[in-house]
C-alpha cells in the first residue's frame, strides 16, 4: 500500500465506527452495515480525495444510500417474514467494553430499535440521520431524492411514531439486574402468581425466529397471557431454560444468552428485558439462528 493510500485508509478508519453505527441502526444487521461501509471505502479509494471537501458528509451520504437500497429490499422481504422482526442483537460480555457502537447510546436499546424498524425506510433514515447523527436535512434530502421539506416531514412523522409508541427508557444497571433476577426467580418457580407480580401491566413478549426456531409467532400482550406463555415454556422445556444461561449485555442492556437444552428441544437464544416502573415491560426473545452467528456461547 502506498503512503497516500495508507494515509487515506487511516483517515477512513477514523469514521468507521460512526458509519457502522449508522448502518446498523438503518438496517438492523451488522453484516449489512459492514458491507455498506466496505463499499464506501472502495468508492473512496477510487475517488480523488481532493475533490471531497467534507469527508464526513460524503461518507455518510454514501453509506446511507447503500443502506437505503438494502432497507427498501428488506421491507419487501419482511412482508413474508414469519413472526415479529427484531434487529440482530449486539451481545457483549458484562465485563468487556461494549464498544464505540453501543457505549452510552440509549437509542440502541432493543425496545427503541423494535419501534424504529417498524417505520417505513424513508422515515427511518431521516429520523436516524437527523435526530441521531445531526445530519442536515439538505443532505438527507439528497440521499432520499426528495425536497428538504419532504425530508423534514419524514423525520417529523418518525419522531411522532416513536413518541406515540413510547418504548421503555433505559434504566440504571442495578435496577435492570434486580428486575432480571426477580423475573428469572419467578420463572424458575413456575408460579403464575409470582410471574404476574414481576410483570408490568402492559408487558409484551416479542419473539424473533423467522420460522427457524420455536418462540411466540405473534407478540404476546398482557400480564395473564405472558405469564401463561412463560409457564407453558417451562412445562415444555424444563428447568434448562433458566439453568443454561449466561448474563451478558444486549445492545447495552442486561440480558442472557441461552445455549439450548441438552436434548436439543429448546434452541439457543438471546434474551433481554425492557423495564418500566420497576417491572418487566417488554421481553425480547431472539432465536433466529441467522441473527446469532456472532454470539459467543
Amino acid at each position: 500500500m502506498s503512503a497516500t493510500n495508507a494515509a487515506l485508509a487511516a483517515e477512513f478508519d477514523q469514521h468507521r465506527s460512526r458509519l457502522i453505527g449508522i448502518g446498523y441502526r438503518l438496517t438492523g444487521r451488522l453484516a449489512d452495515a459492514e458491507d455498506a461501509v466496505q463499499d464506501a471505502w472502495l468508492r473512496l479509494a477510487s475517488t480523488d480525495r481532493d475533490s471531497i471537501r467534507d469527508l464526513t458528509g460524503w461518507l455518510t451520504t454514501v453509506v446511507s444510500r447503500l443502506c437505503l437500497d438494502r432497507m427498501r429490499s428488506a421491507a419487501v422481504r419482511r412482508e413474508q417474514y414469519v413472526g415479529p422482526w427484531l434487529p440482530e442483537p449486539l451481545v457483549t460480555s458484562i465485563e468487556a467494553d461494549p464498544g464505540d457502537i453501543v457505549a452510552g447510546r440509549d437509542d440502541l436499546r432493543m425496545a427503541a430499535l423494535r419501534v424504529l424498524h417498524e417505520l417505513p425506510p424513508d422515515q427511518r433514515l431521516a429520523f436516524v440521520l437527523h435526530d441521531g447523527f445531526e445530519v442536515p436535512f439538505a443532505e438527507i434530502a439528497e440521499v432520499l431524492g426528495c425536497s428538504v421539506a419532504a425530508a423534514r416531514q419524514h423525520a417529523s412523522r418518525a419522531r411522532r411514531a416513536m413518541a406515540d409508541a413510547d418504548p421503555p427508557q433505559r434504566v440504571p444497571m442495578p435496577e435492570q439486574q434486580r428486575v432480571l433476577e426477580d423475573f428469572l426467580a419467578a420463572v424458575a418457580a413456575k408460579d403464575i402468581g409470582a410471574i404476574t407480580r414481576v410483570l408490568h401491566p402492559d408487558v409484551a413478549v416479542y419473539g424473533d425466529s423467522g420460522g427457524k426456531a420455536r418462540t411466540a409467532r405473534r407478540p404476546v400482550v398482557g400480564v395473564e397471557k405472558v405469564a401463561r406463555f412463560i409457564v407453558g415454556l417451562m412445562e415444555k422445556y424444563g428447568d434448562g431454560l433458566v439453568e443454561n444461561i449466561r448474563p451478558v449485555l444486549v445492545n447495552g442492556d442486561l440480558g442472557v444468552v441461552f445455549h439450548g437444552t441438552d436434548d436439543g428441544r429448546a434452541a439457543p437464544r438471546v434474551f433481554t428485558l425492557a423495564v418500566r416502573d420497576g417491572r418487566s415491560a417488554a421481553i425480547f426473545d431472539i432465536v433466529n439462528p441467522d441473527k446469532l452467528t456472532r454470539v459467543s456461547w
